[in-house]
């Protein structure tokens, strides 16, 4: 997964897997407990693009800010 898209086809996955009627005792608890990990590493993959998007908005407005905050801004692999 790389991007917002990929996040979001991956979300609606889990959901699917979750609206699976034949999960149940340990395989249901098991797939809940992968839900609220996905859960939380997604919101924090959002709370990131959120901070990247406002970085950029900074950016925009400051010029002069932009040099501050090109690690931000930056996409390394």
């Amino acid at each position: 997964m790389s991007n917002l898209n990929d996040l979001n086809t991956h979300l609606f996955d889990q959901l699917k897997r979750l609206s699976n009627t034949g999960l149940k005792g340990d395989d249901l608890k098991e797939e809940i407990e992968r839900a609220k990990a996905v859960s939380s590493i997604a919101k924090n993959v959002a709370d990131n693009a959120r901070l990247v998007i406002d970085a950029a908005e900074i950016a925009v407005q400051y010029p002069a800010m932009k040099g501050s905050l090109s690690g931000v801004l930056e996409h390394k692999k």
